[in-house]
């Protein structure tokens, strides 16, 4: 799908499952079971959807998911499924992992930033090994001070790579990487998330990464307990919700199993998902 002077497509990097109570935070399970069954172990099915990017001479990624090379304890607790084909997804769609420009890390969640390598022996290697990655710089000071609340979030060996590869580049806030193509910072669900505006102006993507990881999340009180700050996260959201219906941003969901985009509805002053849209 085009925007503005770019080319779209959303790539599936894996499949996975997380604790629907630690989807929907304080939300009951009564209410939260009516918008996605989980199974046997309370998991509810997620994707990691990530975004091929083309335009202005550069392919571009957006996010890598969970990558291969997982504990089996991490497999057990994670249900991973399809997770040690980003290389040839992202070349299956034209493009070569050898050619990309950049690869955008939305944050530095195991399920957006680990898959940046693939195991090689003992050890690891870029997957895109001539692509600037781009992380804020709060979130990369983060990574390696986590608190005890989301320490296992971060594949820290994993991360290090970038830094000796000499691939990371660093932003302080929001940036834009090219015309059409910026990038806005949202700190609720851990500091220095960045999420991409691609196309500019009205009918842009915006992709929602963690602060709407599924559309079932776009009610205000419907945040994660992975959120570091619900609260902040809540007013993060309600902002973005109204710049996207006033521009008519499509939204597209990194972790939606069933709904990969759609605009915004509102009625009064609830928001609410619009049809489905396949980008």
């Amino acid at each position: 799908m085009r925007f503005g002077d770019w080319d779209v497509r959303t790539c599936i990097a894996g499949r996975f499952g997380l604790d629907g109570g630690a989807m929907f935070g304080v939300v009951p399970k009564t209410m939260w079971e009516r918008l996605i069954t989980p199974d046997a172990f309370n998991r509810v099915p997620m994707v990691m959807r990530i975004l091929l990017v083309r335009g202005h001479g550069k392919p571009i990624v957006v996010d890598v998911g969970a990558g291969a090379g997982h504990t089996e304890k991490n497999k057990q607790i994670y249900a991973f499924e399809d997770t040690d084909h980003l290389a040839d997804t992202v070349r299956a769609n034209g493009v070569e992992p050898s050619s990309v420009t950049d690869v955008l890390l939305t944050h530095l969640h195991f399920d957006h930033g680990a898959g940046i390598v693939e195991p090689q022996g003992n050890d690891w290697r870029l997957v895109f090994p001539g692509a600037a990655h781009h992380v804020q710089r709060s979130q990369w000071t983060h990574a390696f001070a986590p608190t005890p609340r989301d320490k296992a979030s971060y594949y820290e060996e994993r991360l290090r790579v970038m830094e000796r590869g000499g691939v990371l580049r660093l932003h302080d806030g929001p940036w834009s990487l090219a015309p059409g193509f910026d990038l806005l910072v949202f700190d609720g669900h851990t500091p220095g998330q960045q999420l991409p505006v691609i196309g500019g102006g009205d009918g842009a993507l915006f992709f929602c990464g963690d602060l709407l990881p599924t559309h079932h999340h776009i009610p205000t009180p419907y945040v994660m307990s992975y959120d570091l700050y619900p609260v902040t996260v809540m007013n993060e959201k309600a902002a973005l919700l109204e710049r996207a219906e006033a521009g008519k941003w499509l939204l597209c969901f990194e972790h939606d199993a069933h709904m990969e985009a759609c605009h915004i509805q509102k009625d009064g002053k609830r928001f609410g998902a619009g049809d489905p849209i396949s980008i």
